[in-house]
């Protein structure tokens, strides 16, 4: 089968779906989007507690459930790398918090010599994507596919979390998403507001894809078709070859690939095509098209620390015949209205602050959990619960993604290399610290029976480093490993087009420089439509 289209978008992730959907809004262009998943459109993807049940790696569950190598600042534990496998990637089964990191970070961007990548270069970008249910404002727009809402019914426990702050003398950031996101406060998360899908998840599937299916003839969709590598004329890419119900296929681009399949797997595909360091190639008897050391390198994650408590109170995420009960009923108040327990993003708060009141801007975030979530949901624990996640925001920490054969079907090798900057591991002792004062004013202390893995007031740092080296892990934001600049390590320029090829960009969390202070889903959709833009520039 030998297909055609101007634009082919490999990944229909949380880049790919934007990017697919806004250049076939344009009738002169034929759009193909590959997806190796599927259509991420059933009622597990569309309530947005589903999610949760996506999260586990036994089974894979639209999910690709990937794991690091030992990790020697864990104790020689794997990490676990939770990724969506249906159209809207990551977006389909994340926790929908809305947040676009802090100004510095894009301005950082920008410092590094990527022109156009400024905040104030970006925020335009931000607003287009967004539809939110506060309104437009100077940082928000109300017309763009992607819904952002307030949340729908927080439980008591969130309202506590925010009273322990102020307690704390933490300032209450009513909209994180300015450019300066320091204090506590409600999240706004990407959850439908309108009326009749209210309290539906949005991801960008349903956002920018599911609503055109059948309709605009300009796109192709492609599901259950993983890319094996791009096809090249020289150094221009003209085709992607994918492998769909074991068959081998191909399809060919008239103008342009965009690669957006994600942090670890962009890489993966351009090193299967011969793209990248030559060490990471020639080994699987690869042959070499084009030296980019860069593919690969540069792996940024953020660390994460958890508190999980045992708790008496029963409106919250329980695991017991009556906690089952509460869940059915919400289920039931979720199809009526669709404000109710499963349209809660779990983590209905948290907040930014900073290890030491001499730092500029915070370099830690809480994500309070409304349930005893423990080990991505790997470890069950009957009864009532509730967590505290302790994220560090700008680690030190770099790590690699490569090949682990020519083989599709293998996942490739992550190394985040966790806490192998010793920076991290003070800086996290501090953010764990900080996080307990908090936890222990009478608000949440009232709420609390026991911290599960015996942390308590009187640790000294050798017994902080074991709990962390012992139970530490990802919050789900890996990016960087294709990244922008003009450095040795750089993948792509400030147009997203690969140096040194022809006809070929990576659009998604892979090309960050650096990290962004915060969750990374909105930040990918804003780079999502600034490339799209950037494309429509060049070819209209």
């Amino acid at each position: 089968m030998l297909k055609q289209a101007d634009f082919i978008i490999v990944g229909g992730g949380s880049a790919g779906a934007v990017i697919a959907s806004r250049l076939s809004e344009n009738n002169k262009f034929n759009v193909c989007l590959l997806e190796a998943g599927g259509w991420g459109s059933s009622i597990l993807f569309r309530a947005p507690a589903g999610g949760l049940l996506m999260l586990r790696d036994k089974p894979k569950f639209h999910n690709w459930a990937f794991h690091t190598t030992p990790q020697k600042g864990l104790n020689g534990r794997k990490g676990y790398q939770p990724r969506g496998r249906a159209l809207g990637g990551s977006s389909a089964i994340n926790a929908m918090i809305y947040i676009r990191g802090q100004k510095e970070d894009y301005d950082g961007w920008a410092n590094l010599g990527n022109d156009g990548w400024s905040w104030k270069d970006v925020l335009p970008y931000f607003r287009k994507a967004e539809n939110n249910e506060n309104g437009r404002t100077e940082f928000h727009g109300d017309e763009g596919p992607l819904e952002v809402s307030n949340q729908k019914v927080p439980r008591s426990i969130s309202h506590a979390y925010l009273k322990a702050c102020a307690n704390s003398q933490i300032k209450i950031n009513n909209d994180f998403n300015t450019g300066d996101n320091e204090g506590a406060g409600f999240w706004q998360s990407t959850i439908f507001h309108s009326k009749n899908k209210n309290g539906q998840r949005c991801s960008t599937a349903a956002a920018y894809i599911l609503p055109h299916i059948g309709k605009r003839k300009n796109l192709d969709i492609i599901i259950n078709a993983t890319a094996t590598k791009i096809i090249f004329d020289g150094k221009s890419a003209v085709g992607v070859e994918f492998i769909q119900g074991g068959l081998r296929k191909e399809v060919r681009a008239k103008k342009e690939i965009i690669i957006s399949a994600g942090s670890l797997k962009s890489p993966i595909i351009l090193q299967r095509s011969g793209v990248g360091d030559a060490e990471d190639i020639c080994p699987h008897g690869i042959t070499m098209l084009h030296d980019l050391p860069g593919v690969g390198k540069n792996l940024q994650d953020h660390i994460d620390f958890n508190f999980c408590f045992k708790s008496s109170d029963k409106n919250i995420l329980g695991i017991s015949p009556g906690g089952l009960l509460k869940i059915l009923g919400e289920t039931a108040k979720w199809f009526f209205h669709g404000n109710s327990m499963i349209s809660s993003t779990l983590s209905e708060v948290g907040g930014f602050f900073k290890t030491d009141p001499s730092l500029e801007r915070p370099d830690i975030q809480n994500h309070f959990v409304i349930g005893l979530i423990d080990d991505h949901l790997r470890k069950i624990h009957y009864g009532y619960g509730y967590s505290c996640h302790v994220c560090l925001l700008r680690p030190y920490s770099r790590g690699t993604v490569c090949l682990a054969s020519t083989k599709v079907t293998d996942d490739p090798i992550i190394n985040p290399n966790f806490l192998s900057d010793s920076r991290d591991l003070k800086k996290l002792i501090k953010g764990a610290k900080f996080t307990q004062d908090i936890l222990n004013t009478p608000p949440l202390k009232k709420y609390k029976i026991k911290e599960i893995y015996g942390v308590h007031n009187n640790l000294n740092d050798l017994e902080w480093e074991k709990h962390i080296r012992d139970r530490a892990d990802t919050i789900y934001h890996p990016v960087g490993t294709c990244k922008m600049g003009n450095d040795e390590l750089s993948v792509v320029d400030n147009k997203l087009k690969i140096n040194g090829l022809k006809n070929i960009r990576v659009a998604d969390a892979s090309i960050m420089p650096n990290i962004i202070s915060g969750n990374t889903n909105a930040p990918t959709i804003m780079i999502a439509e600034k490339c799209s833009s950037m494309i429509l520039e060049e070819y209209l």
